[in-house]
């Protein structure tokens, strides 16, 4: 091919979909491009592409009077006897990906809003392509980069990391509608300036640590002096002043809810949540005092606790944070009925419904916030539910469920490897589950030699294994041998990259069964 065509061939790529596409740049070497990626700037051509499975930038560009090029990383691809056009390869690092967001202003994430919003943990960075693909014509605003501490901590990853692959993806997709990026579940000033540093703009505190779970079964006696004990300093009011403004009245949050508080409602409410308020107050505080000029958004998460949030503690909760000045765009109850890890959810789901439009209301008396469901990974029947009321915004958050479909990438092209990821996270499973809200039973899973080639797929339909491959992520990803080599990710990752296509299908079918019910 003439150089001088390959402009033109780049520039009329078709872009109906984004599979794919190859062009021979010289006679040894061709290109894989992705035609969404695309985009031409002040001279440059800049685009997504693969070579033997390795994906990288590459601009084509003409060498005079041009500068941009040179501040981005990377090296110049040679074309024998040519010197008026360039193609240079560019590493997806963090230093090339802070360039494009200066350039292209649909790479930064946004403030979402009081939109549908939907969160997709990627805890591989490989998996937003699919994400984004998933999306189609669905009202949800997707949160791309999301990861919480505890995860950055199992993964090893840093939160440039988790950019850097919601940001690239971006790019390779060609989406230009906004995406959001969580710093989830933090729980200190620390997670809040680490998160800030890296350009998130959603931070969802979690104050599970100071949230009471024994308020709801302390008996008279021991409410009274646990009242006569509590700190009142972080949220500067008194049990009287508490009282006055609760108690004696009948709070009208919609013509089916309306609230009379007594005072052991009250008193239990107090003990439960009033430390954990004062700490949302002190983690705001921290974030618009440091960084009033930084755009942000917050999201407060109460959901993993032991006990149900009652419709008086979520309004006391709201209302409460409302005093106090604390903006906050999602909240996430403890709903009814079980959200555990990987799989649907255990309840009624007639009494989730019942108790669901309730909450909803609560949060359209307010008017400021949208309900947020945590742990939302495969609770299709929730889902389903929630679509038909139609009811206020909503919020969801997964995680596991893309780490398992990478797995299942490896169950069908590599059941070996995937035998060995199962035995080693069976025996880990006991020590793994202990800070996740799960249920799995070993003695309801076999040795990963008695499953067939064409069982280990069917495992990812069982609850127990979906349960105990989610919690043991971390080590998966991170165990060495004793030659310091990884024992699984290399070659987890090697598999995943080289069968992107299915990885991309399993992905967008999976979300698919997720997005789908909201409609």
């Amino acid at each position: 091919m003439e150089i001088l065509t390959l402009r033109e061939e780049l520039l009329s790529l078709n872009k109906e979909d984004n599979s794919l596409q190859e062009i021979k740049i010289f006679d040894t070497a061709e290109l894989q491009i992705y035609p969404r990626s695309i985009r031409e700037y002040h001279g440059t051509i800049f685009f997504i592409a693969k070579s033997n499975e390795a994906k990288n930038l590459y601009l084509y560009y003409d060498y005079s009077n041009n500068d941009i090029p040179e501040k981005i990383e990377g090296s110049l691809v040679s074309f024998e006897g040519r010197s008026d056009f360039y193609l240079k390869k560019c590493l997806l690092n963090t230093k090339n990906r802070k360039v494009i967001q200066s350039i292209f202003d649909f790479t930064n994430p946004k403030i979402l809003g009081l939109e549908d919003s939907f969160g997709f943990g990627d805890r591989l960075g490989l998996a937003n392509p699919a994400h984004i693909r998933s999306l189609g014509n669905n009202k949800f605003r997707p949160v791309l980069a999301q990861q919480s501490i505890r995860e950055l901590t199992r993964s090893n990853r840093t939160p440039a990391d988790v950019m850097d692959a919601a940001v690239w993806a971006v790019f390779q997709e060609g989406y230009t509608e906004g995406f959001g990026a969580d710093a989830d579940h933090l729980k200190t000033e620390k997670d809040i300036d680490l998160m800030v540093n890296n350009g998130f703009k959603m931070f969802t505190f979690d104050p599970g640590d100071y949230v009471h779970n024994d308020a709801d079964k302390l008996n008279e006696v021991e409410l009274e002096r646990r009242i006569e004990k509590q700190d009142w300093n972080g949220l500067n009011v008194s049990y009287e002043e508490l009282s006055d403004n609760y108690l004696g009245r009948e709070i009208n949050i919609s013509e089916e809810l309306k609230l009379q508080p007594v005072e052991n409602k009250l008193k239990r409410a107090i003990i439960k949540y009033v430390d954990s308020l004062a700490h949302i107050k002190k983690m705001y505080d921290h974030l618009k005092q440091k960084y009033p000029d930084y755009e942000s958004e917050v999201e407060v998460s109460i959901d993993e606790t032991e006990s149900v949030t009652s419709f008086f503690e979520h309004y006391f909760i709201a209302n409460e944070l409302k005093r106090l000045g604390v903006e906050f765009i999602s909240l996430a109850p403890r709903f009814i009925g079980e959200f555990e890890k990987g799989i649907d959810y255990k309840g009624d789901l007639n009494i989730f419904k019942d108790e669901y439009i309730k909450h909803s209301y609560i949060a359209q008396y307010f008017g400021t916030y949208k309900l947020s469901l945590h742990s939302g990974s495969d609770k299709f029947g929730v889902y389903k539910v929630i679509g038909l009321l139609n009811l206020g915004v909503t919020h969801v958050k997964t995680a596991g469920t893309s780490y398992l479909e990478a797995l299942k990438v490896a169950a069908l092209k590599e059941p070996d490897l995937m035998r060995e990821v199962l035995d080693y996270s069976r025996n880990l499973y006991e020590e793994e589950k202990k800070t996740y809200h799960v249920s799995a039973d070993l003695n309801k899973v076999k040795s990963a030699i008695e499953y067939s080639d064409e069982d280990l797929v069917m495992l990812f339909h069982q609850d127990d294994w979906r349960q105990i491959l989610h919690v043991t992520y971390g080590s998966i990803l991170t165990d060495r041998n004793e030659q310091g080599k990884y024992i699984f990710k290399d070659r987890l990752f090697k598999c995943v990259i080289e069968n992107e296509d299915i990885h991309y299908k399993l992905l967008i079918n999976h979300f698919h069964k997720h997005l789908d019910n909201f409609n």
